[in-house]
């Protein structure tokens, strides 16, 4: 037991450096822990403080061209940006923002995750003027067609620059280390309009030109732009929607209590800083299910089911106005920083706002859904701490930092309580607001906020296991659902032939039900009974997109052929990987199914976001 107090104690004061070390070499790498593998910007050097954008949006040649303006703290003879797929026209210099001058520059050799250095001669000056156009082929940009958006009117532009996608629109310092402010000037055709992650400062007219400002400081990743035929309908006086005219009401509907989720987070951890939360409907090629852009949610079409059964998503990205965008991960390793205390705010917002049983219910789908997931993991990707030096940072997105994360957190809620906890949580978002943390950061903080003082509860928490080690701690709290236990009771009578599919009590499942019903069913299903469930409640023809695609994978993996036809229109009318990634993964088990995913996928593959076409890719070794 001492020695495990002893090595907990070592972990936090050395900042939690590799495990295989020495104390004295642990201390001796702590600032490595904010090294960021993922950026050729020499921040701590010359950091940019503000953005000015000054940017026009052509449809045609599906590129943005003009200028960003950067400012910039720090004595240094040069400034490094990062690009990737950019054409550098000219770089000026100042030193009163006012009179700029040409300046040398040097644009490197291109890595195919990084992208291109760009190395600027600042010659004593502070500001900096990039004038730039962006590629066709730029992975944080998707250009959509009338006919791919919901009314068919008018083109479709939306941003998605998490994790490192910003530098393809942005010539800047593409890293959470940093943070700064930014205005935007935005010139569009005159039938669309421009919403940003900032505030609109022109109004909602569409005039074709646009400016925003975002004062407060954020990280690069969650500067966002979308331009499209859009309307706004208001929900509260603080929050309300933008989407294309055919989505905009529903979409209303659906999210009506987004206030009452703010009003109950703000109880429990703080007041919300960013002024407006607005969300923006994107068209269904959107590749995740939100992106928690600042006073502008990105949210897919996918969770307007009509039922609000899937807006866990909203309380999901409106909890990163805490966890994330207040407080963020200052490397791509720190991710579960983000993450996992985002579900597990998530979890709480849902408890007050629906009740207790649809949070369990909620949080262990989440947990099964880790634990199916991590069985097809490196040990490397099961570790919280995630190590993507050398590695591509979206591949460190996977349900490890959002589910893992959460239920350390919860473990520790159910040592201390709550009565603990939710004050030190206030206290850290009050801490460390407006900053790029690190894991070391967190637990420094953790142990002097909440452990130190509380000596028997401590030792029954391993932070070393929980953010060092690959698996999940035997020691952790396991979520329970009394609704579930039912829903087993239930499935188990249907296989046995006791009950008749028509004589389940359906009627009142929510989607979280019948989730966890089909997941209890065994892999292997006779088509027969495959029949049984579909004419008994039409699952082939389901509206809500979280059971048509559990249903699809299942249809896939018995060749249920009567499913076929609704799994190529799903596979081509909606563009989330969430979905995507299971369905072509399941297809390609067979020579056969994998024959089959490929056909869909010729058709699909125009209309998807790069950011999923580069998964599916390599799931079909796709020969383009």
């Amino acid at each position: 037991m001492m020695v495990l107090i002893m090595r907990r104690r070592s972990l936090i004061a050395l900042a939690l450096a590799s495990s295989c070390t020495t104390p004295t070499e642990m201390a001796d790498t702590q600032d490595d822990s904010r090294t960021d593998h993922h950026s050729y910007a020499n921040f701590e050097d010359a950091r940019v403080t503000h953005l000015d954008l000054d940017l026009d949006v052509d449809f045609a040649s599906r590129k943005l061209r003009g200028s960003a303006a950067l400012q910039l703290e720090g004595a240094a003879d040069r400034l490094v940006l990062d690009t990737k797929l950019l054409t550098i026209e000219r770089v000026e210099t100042s030193s009163d923002g006012a009179t700029f001058s040409e300046t040398s520059f040097d644009l490197g050799d291109a890595d195919p995750v990084l992208g291109a250095p760009l190395t600027i001669a600042l010659n004593g000056a502070d500001r900096v003027r990039v004038h730039y156009a962006t590629g066709p082929d730029a992975t944080g940009l998707q250009w959509l067609e009338p006919h791919q958006t919901a009314g068919k009117k008018a083109p479709f532009l939306f941003t998605q620059s998490q994790a490192i996608h910003a530098r393809t629109w942005i010539p800047l310092q593409d890293t959470p280390a940093v943070r700064a402010t930014y205005a935007a000037e935005i010139r569009t055709p005159k039938d669309v309009l421009a919403v940003m992650s900032a505030e609109m400062r022109s109004g909602a007219a569409r005039t074709g030109a646009y400016r925003f400002e975002m004062p407060q400081p954020i990280p690069s990743y969650l500067i966002a732009l979308a331009v499209g035929d859009l309307v706004f309908e208001p929900m509260s006086e603080r929050t309300g929607i933008y989407a294309e005219p055919a989505v905009a009401k529903a979409a209303a509907a659906e999210f009506e209590d987004t206030e009452s989720m703010m009003t109950a987070v703000e109880k429990l951890y703080g007041p919300y800083r960013w002024g407006r939360y607005d969300i923006l409907v994107l068209p269904p090629s959107f590749p995740f299910g939100g992106m928690e852009n600042p006073r502008l949610t990105f949210a897919t079409p996918t969770v307007i089911a009509g039922d609000k059964s899937l807006v866990s998503l909203i309380a999901h990205e409106l909890a990163h106005s805490w966890s994330g965008n207040l407080v963020t991960n200052a490397t791509w390793r720190d991710f579960w920083l983000n993450e996992g205390f985002t579900v597990y705010l998530e979890e709480r917002i849902q408890e007050l706002v629906y009740g207790p049983e649809r949070a369990a219910m909620e949080t262990v789908l989440e947990v099964e859904g880790l634990k199916e997931e991590m069985a097809s993991l490196d040990d490397r990707d099961e570790i919280l701490h995630v190590d993507l030096a050398g590695r591509d940072p979206d591949e460190g997105f996977t349900g490890v930092p959002y589910v893992k994360g959460a239920m350390f957190l919860r473990t520790v809620e159910k040592i201390v309580g709550r009565e603990a906890f939710d004050p030190f949580l206030r206290g850290y978002f009050e801490n460390f607001a407006f900053q790029s943390i690190t894991t070391a950061d967190f637990v420094r903080y953790l142990q002097a906020n909440l452990l130190d003082d509380r000596p028997a509860a401590a030792e029954k928490i391993d932070i070393e296991e929980w953010i060092e080690q690959p698996g999940l701690p035997e020691r952790r709290h396991e979520p329970v659902s009394d609704a579930f236990e039912k829903i087993e009771a239930q499935a188990a009578e249907w296989l046995a032939g006791t009950a008749p599919a028509e004589a389940l009590p359906a009627g009142g499942w929510t989607t979280q039900h019948w989730l966890h019903f089909l997941r209890t069913l065994p892999d292997e299903l006779a088509a027969g009974r495959m029949a049984e469930l579909d004419r008994a409640f039409r699952l082939t023809s389901s509206g809500n997109s979280e059971i048509l695609c559990q249903w699809l994978i299942m249809a896939v993996r018995n060749d249920y052929a009567a499913a076929d036809p609704a799994l190529a229109k799903f596979l081509t009318s909606v563009g989330r990987r969430k979905f995507l990634k299971p369905l072509y993964e399941e297809l390609a088990k067979t020579e056969q199914g994998k024959r089959r995913g490929l056909e869909i996928y010729r058709a699909a593959r125009p209309g998807y976001h790069p950011i999923a076409s580069n998964t599916i890719d390599g799931i079909l070794d796709w020969p383009g």
